[in-house]
């Protein structure tokens, strides 16, 4: 496993996402519900001791009663992953999660991508600066998540922050709400994706590459051949998974990460040295 260190962070480059373990399928309210019904706090723990077990050291996890209570369980049995928190708007003000992922030890936070959609459309970043502000002052990273590509363009040129979660694909609309709706009908363009990934080379910040998988309907080989070509040096990629589908996903998933990782490496090397 490759590591950076992320603004000062040891951080695996592939890092482990949890939202199946909150019942976020982004596929169906059935499918939601066979991941909420399948992740006991057991099988969760499972996940992450077999993640560090691979050499990830880093789980991104929203600030919800649910993440922190298995996430203590895990820390108090010995677990060592390190905590990425993401606002949640459901459970709270911006101000009321930022402080449960300080009490509860996160590293980071960064604010909720549907959020910062809604309140670009609703023209409301005013409410940012202050967010971030108490990030920094409870001794966290402090960044943003967005869907719509303009959101990451105007923090680039507005916020000081510390690094921006870029997701691949922009599957509802957040105008008029920021919360994920499960059922609701959700796409996943290839153009959104090539938006994304054509703007991440001009962020002046590092970037967590996330739903590059569309929510499972992308070849995760192809998936992680478009995040090894989209990534700089400073960079990290987001992955959930759903191992009753496959007991071995995670593992498969780190390896083909990695592999390719070093193809675009050895293409690099070939090419200077042609």
């Amino acid at each position: 496993m490759d590591y950076i260190s992320f603004r000062g962070l040891k951080t695996s480059r592939f890092i482990l996402g949890s939202n199946p373990f909150s019942g976020f399928s982004h596929q169906s309210r059935g499918r939601d519900l066979e991941m909420i019904r399948y992740y006991t706090t057991e099988r969760i723990k499972s996940t992450l001791r077999e993640a560090e077990s691979l050499g990830i050291n880093t789980i991104l996890a929203r600030t919800d009663h649910h993440v922190m209570r298995f996430l203590l369980e895990y820390w108090d049995q010995g677990g060592g992953l390190q905590w990425f928190a993401q606002t949640c708007p459901e459970v709270g003000s911006h101000e009321a999660c930022v402080d449960r992922a300080a009490s509860g030890g996160a590293k980071a936070c960064h604010i909720h991508g549907g959020v910062m959609d809604f309140l670009f459309a609703q023209g409301r970043l005013e409410e940012i600066p202050p967010v971030v502000r108490r990030i920094r002052e409870k001794g966290m990273l402090a960044g943003i998540a967005a869907h719509n590509p303009k959101v990451h363009e105007w923090a680039d040129s507005n916020l000081d922050i510390d690094y921006y979660m870029c997701s691949y694909y922009i599957p509802t609309s957040r105008d008029s709400c920021p919360e994920h709706v499960s059922g609701m009908e959700e796409l996943f363009l290839d153009e959104d994706r090539r938006r994304m990934t054509d703007l991440i080379p001009r962020l002046s910040r590092p970037v967590i590459h996330y739903k590059v998988m569309a929510a499972g309907r992308n070849d995760p080989r192809e998936a992680f051949e478009v995040v090894a070509r989209s990534m700089r040096g400073g960079d990290l990629v987001c992955i959930g998974v759903f191992t009753k589908d496959d007991p071995d996903m995670l593992r498969s998933d780190v390896k083909l990460f990695n592999e390719a990782v070093e193809s675009k490496e050895m293409q690099g090397h070939l090419a200077v040295s042609g």
